[in-house]
């Protein structure tokens, strides 16, 4: 493995290690997060710094950008912490109060002009980085949902291949700015007013379905409900606050395709 970088200056804390091939590091007082990577990853990461900055001049709140430093040997990016937990840490209670403020987030996100995004994920990269991934035989198996984790990722990405060219044909009409992780430890809340401070983690922000981003997010959600019924009630009443209502084939297919995305 390529020898990481060090963030800069001292009284920096790992917060995971580098298995991955990155690094993350909090300050003593924790405002800031540095993350170092091996060259082979520094395109990546100055990626993820462009969509930060992107992000926060769009008025947005998330991390800024503090510094970056890259040469041969890889880069490390520091931002600012973004104050609050995240929205996995609350219990069934405190999610629903800060249920509403995640809608009114999300929209928010979503309501920045597409046009002026200069970042994508649209399907047509999704779907050729899943095939790479499943050529790779790359598919983490905890990433998928329960039920498809005995099934080869290479017969779940042909069960989407028909829906392609409909799904294409959708993304059209209904691209926004997704945050392209909406999962809930990405998003940071006040616990105490039950209100969204901030997105983290915005490596894959760019235009694309809004139903990439709500499927993710429903989907998590479900593992802090207590049942069902909890759970199909916040997803109506996040589709009534956002103003959609969603499809559910599409989420379904979105929420299939995710999963065979990483690795």
């Amino acid at each position: 493995m390529n020898a990481l970088p060090a963030p800069p200056g001292d009284g920096w804390r790992p917060v995971t290690g580098g298995e991955s091939g990155a690094a993350v590091f909090r300050d003593a007082d924790g405002s800031r997060f540095a993350k170092c990577v091996p060259y082979p990853l520094r395109a990546a990461l100055e990626a993820e710094r462009d969509r930060v900055g992107w992000l926060s001049a769009n008025g947005v709140p998330g991390p800024e950008v503090l510094d970056w430093w890259a040469d041969g040997s890889g880069a490390y990016l520091v931002t600012s912490a973004v104050p609050g937990v995240p929205a996995d840490q609350l219990s069934a209670a405190r999610l629903d109060r800060a249920w509403a403020s995640i809608a009114d987030a999300v929209r928010r996100l979503h309501d920045l002009p597409a046009d002026r995004c200069p970042f994508t994920r649209a399907l047509a990269g999704m779907f050729d980085t899943a095939r790479d991934v499943v050529a790779r035989d790359a598919v983490n198996p905890d990433f998928l949902p329960e039920e498809q984790q005995a099934t080869p990722p290479g017969e779940l990405l042909a069960r989407l291949e028909p829906q392609i060219d409909r799904r294409l044909e959708q993304e059209v009409d209904d691209t926004v700015v997704c945050h392209g992780d909406l999962c809930l430890p990405n998003i940071m809340v006040d616990p105490d007013a039950s209100r969204v401070t901030g997105f983290i983690d915005l490596g894959r922000l760019g235009r694309a379905d809004r139903h990439a981003d709500i499927a993710l997010l429903f989907a998590n959600a479900r593992e802090t409900w207590t049942g069902n019924d909890q759970a199909r009630a916040a997803e109506r009443a996040f589709a009534a606050r956002y103003g959609i209502d969603p499809d559910p084939e599409r989420l379904h297919f979105y929420l299939s395709l995710d999963p065979l995305t990483w690795g």
